[in-house]
């Protein structure tokens, strides 16, 4: 699994990270090991660049709405 894509799933996971990457997207990426061209395709919301780096396909884990299930 690609390190930006696990990444993404800790944000859904993790309402600490989620917290962190809400105040500074670029510093909680740089802790969590993503690459330059990752980090930017997040900051940018490219979506096609998202797709190409962790291996998506279209429709792959989409949803139009932010899910978050955090344990208390």
């Amino acid at each position: 699994m690609s390190k930006l894509l696990e990444f993404m799933r800790e944000l859904g996971r993790d309402a600490k990270l989620a917290a962190e990457y809400h105040e500074d997207a670029d510093a909680t990426m740089r802790r969590a090991g993503l690459s330059d061209a990752e980090r930017k395709a997040m900051l940018d919301k490219d979506y096609a660049a998202i797709k190409r780096l962790t291996g998506l396909v279209d429709g792959q884990f989409a949803t139009d709405h932010t899910i978050r299930a955090y344990d208390e």
